[in-house]
């Protein structure tokens, strides 16, 4: 269905809540943070948004959580890269600046990039050297506490290199962003992913991955800041 715009500033409202806070958005606080509309009208969008599949109720919590639709809305709709500042972008030039023929300084930027995004990251070069790390980082995260998620997780580590090897030719310049069921990384997660050059003239792919919660805007900006970086 389309959506009107009041409805569509109340999904930009839960998507935005559930990204910072990982809890279900009730209505309350999507009318406090709207303004002049009353919580039975936040409610009765709320019904309309949840038949059309892009919020759901879990469990018997009031509140609702977006749907892997609602991410998509968002992200064709809303989201913007969010460029870092200099200090962040003088860590990515660092980093950058000292790869070097024997991926040290691959393993670095993609270390970095877990430091910058809160999330894990993964390196392929030519596509038959891959690496990732930071799967801390999502063990952390509310989102992995349930088994089933994490058993998914678990074996998308597990076949990491024959993944990378499927996605490898199909990655792009620019950012693009896998979200969920399209994601081969894992149908609970997102992937952000450039291919560039590297400084040794090889072609390689770089990826931050996390909850389909992640913060689209920073990790895309930050994908856009290496990808300038590696293009000066």
């Amino acid at each position: 269905m389309p959506l009107e715009p009041r409805q569509e500033a109340i999904l930009k409202c839960i998507v935005d809540e559930f990204i910072r806070h990982a809890e279900p958005v009730g209505s309350r606080l999507v009318a406090e943070a709207y303004g002049q509309v009353s919580p039975a009208t936040i409610r009765n969008d709320m019904v309309a948004l949840e038949d059309a599949g892009y919020i759901a109720q879990p469990h018997t919590s009031a509140g609702r959580v977006p749907t892997e639709k609602a991410y998509v809305y968002y992200l064709q709709h809303f989201v913007e890269a969010r460029r870092e500042d200099a200090e962040p972008q003088k860590r990515v030039r660092d980093a950058v600046r000292d790869m070097d023929d024997n991926d040290d300084g691959v393993r670095s930027l993609a270390r970095t990039l877990v430091d910058l995004s809160g999330e894990m990251a993964l390196v392929a070069i030519d596509p038959r050297r891959s690496y990732y790390c930071g799967v801390a980082n999502l063990f952390d995260k509310p989102d992995f506490g349930e088994l089933s998620v994490v058993r998914e997780l678990s074996r998308f580590l597990d076949r990491f290199d024959d993944v990378v090897g499927e996605v490898f030719d199909r990655v792009a310049a620019e950012p693009q962003v896998l979200i969920g069921s399209e994601n081969p990384f894992g149908k609970d997660m997102s992937a952000v992913m450039i291919k560039c050059r590297l400084p040794n003239g090889r072609i390689g792919i770089l990826g931050i991955l996390g909850p389909m919660r992640m913060d689209y805007e920073r990790n895309i900006g930050l994908m856009e800041d290496i990808r300038d970086i590696l293009d000066e």
